[in-house]
């Protein structure tokens, strides 16, 4: 039996009776890592259910690959975590594959309908709609594009038969599912507008009129027809014919009806290039092209160089007040730059170029200062300011496969279960509220993330690469969140890489999301004494305040050990074959 190097000693007594599969357990908050280790790479899965775990491992132990595990974890999410993403919906990947040392991106984002228009957001006084009414209405949806992604990826890298990858989806929907927990909060929340729209209603009302709760057996058998169908006719499936027509029809339903067609669906194309990979310490750092966000968290990094957090520890408010400093740069640039480089340059270059970030880097201080205002990149164009609102919904997962090819994919229905509408079983995107809703600035410059047809709204979604200063794949983070994921990501970049801590322990950390004049953190896990001393250099840490990340890491050891950690914030795990 392989040996275990277990990290906490919290979590001696609670996993010494683990099966030799298990790589990390999940801890407390406010815990030491928990996280465990194995000695050789045959196979790792992260993700946010047990159940999809599971499901990816299966597909590891029968000869599949990474981006085959990547297809059956998803399609039981879709099942069992419906309230963040889902089939329905969109996913970035980034994938290493180890026989040629390349990462590519993959981009499944959503895409507006040939209908859409920038005013679409905007009431008959010309002012944007309330986001709990546009977020239910048919405009919500985007184009889906994560199985299309999926898809592409697959026939690029699987291993296994399409049609194998299915079956625990299938078998869950069938047979039925434990509710969890989180999923049981969300379905019960008061807080979540989709929970009064009629799709919501059915599906989470039991017979007896009360909604599911948490330990009840939820079956959802129009879903696993769905799932069969995909098994037996590919991608097709979702993009023409019933489901297709399904998906028109409800969206063009209602008031605010969305202006998605059969084209729409039939014609959508997942994007796949070369990942955007920079240097930073001995090491690159890997993400996807925009309209991702990714280049953001490389440029937070590459200015924290530029800084003594290296030298500093979680122990140290001064260590977060930097990272506060370098979120506010970060936001500033992105919110104002990075949008679908297909409609609008984005200065990729220009905001990663080091001259610039050095000079960025100069607004960091131990102390917060002013907001800071975008900078000016070369190649900056000219645009007006954002007005996106970004829920937090989403989830991320990190796949490793025997052969040493990874996957880190970020995947979203936008807010919780999208819109709130649904179709054979999955939740429809709201990812269209992605867009910014006010499409111009008061002199009429447009903003960079303005509604237009075919255009893919700017995402946060950032899952990161990191290879080692020999090429070879060393590290795998992302995180859920809306646009905290890129200060959720960049926690535990610098947890793991500057402060030297197990990936457990980063991803354990308390998050800190510092944007223009707002500051939030979790106040709970920072404790009295560290709130007092950020709240002295300006970063207004306040009780209450909640950031939810759903992190999932892996790193590569001396000696090739794997270390995994999974969120304790929510219901994954981080296991091994």
């Amino acid at each position: 039996m392989r040996r275990l190097i277990l990290i906490s000693l919290l979590a001696l007594s609670a996993c010494a009776g683990l099966a030799d599969a298990q790589v990390t357990t999940r801890a407390k908050p406010a815990a030491a890592a928990a996280a465990g280790s194995q000695t050789a790479p045959r196979g790792f899965v992260a993700a946010a259910n047990p159940l999809a775990v599971e499901a990816g491992l299966k597909v590891l132990r029968e000869g599949g690959s990474a981006v085959d595990a990547a297809v059956a974890v998803q399609a039981v999410l879709s099942l069992v975590e419906p309230q963040s993403s889902g089939i329905g919906g969109g996913a970035f990947m980034t994938y290493f594959e180890a026989r040629t040392g390349k990462v590519t991106a993959y981009d499944g984002r959503e895409t507006a309908p040939s209908g859409a228009a920038p005013d679409m957001f905007l009431g008959p006084e010309g002012k944007p709609l309330p986001f709990q009414v546009a977020v239910v209405s048919g405009r919500a949806t985007g184009v889906p594009g994560a199985v299309a992604m999926l898809a592409q990826a697959q026939k690029d890298h699987g291993a296994a038969k399409w049609s194998t990858l299915f079956k625990e989806a299938e078998r869950l929907a069938t047979d039925g599912f434990v509710v969890s927990p989180r999923l049981a909060g969300m379905v019960n929340s008061s807080r979540v507008p989709q929970n009064a729209t009629p799709d919501v209603t059915a599906y989470f009302t039991k017979p007896d009129g009360q909604r599911y709760q948490a330990g009840d057996l939820l079956k959802n058998p129009a879903y696993a027809a769905t799932v069969r169908r995909l098994a037996a006719e590919g991608p097709s499936a979702l993009y023409e014919g019933p489901i297709a027509q399904a998906i028109v029809d409800k969206v063009q339903a209602g008031t605010l009806p969305g202006s998605i067609t059969l084209s729409d669906l039939k014609t959508y194309r997942p994007r796949s290039a070369a990942a955007l990979c920079r240097p930073w310490k001995v090491y690159t750092v890997c993400v996807p092209n925009p309209s991702s966000s990714g280049l953001a968290v490389v440029q937070a990094l590459m200015m924290l160089e530029h800084t003594d957090i290296g030298t500093r520890g979680p122990k140290d408010p001064a260590a977060w007040a930097l990272l506060a400093e370098a979120e506010r740069v970060m936001y500033a640039d992105r919110d104002r730059y990075v949008a679908d480089p297909a409609f609008v340059k984005v200065p990729v270059e220009g905001l990663l170029d080091p001259a610039y970030v050095a000079e960025r880097a100069k607004l960091i201080k131990d102390v917060a200062g002013p907001a800071p205002k975008f900078g000016l990149p070369k190649g900056a164009p000219v645009v007006g300011p954002d007005a996106t609102r970004e829920p937090a919904g989403t989830t991320h997962f990190v796949i490793m496969d025997p052969a040493g090819n990874v996957v880190s994919m970020t995947t979203t229905v936008e807010s919780i279960f999208g819109s709130g509408r649904m179709v054979g079983g999955f939740f429809l995107n709201n990812q269209m509220t992605d867009f910014s809703f006010s499409p111009t600035d008061r002199d009429g410059a447009p903003a960079a993330n303005a509604v237009a047809a075919g255009k893919r709204p700017r995402s946060s979604m950032s899952p990161l690469i990191v290879l080692d200063d020999k090429g070879k794949f060393l590290a795998a983070v992302g995180s859920p969140g809306g646009n905290a994921i890129l200060s959720y990501n960049l926690k535990a970049m610098v947890g793991v890489f500057y402060w030297g801590l197990s990936m457990q322990e980063a991803i354990n950390l308390p998050n800190l999301v510092s944007r223009g004049e707002n500051f939030s953190g979790e106040a709970n896990l920072f404790g009295p004494e560290m709130v007092a001393a950020l709240n002295a250099r300006g970063v207004t840490v306040k009780i209450g305040q909640n950031e939810t990340s759903g992190l999932h890491g892996l790193i590569v050891r001396p000696g090739g050990v794997l270390e995994g950690g999974a969120d304790p914030r929510r219901e994954g795990v981080a296991k091994g074959l």
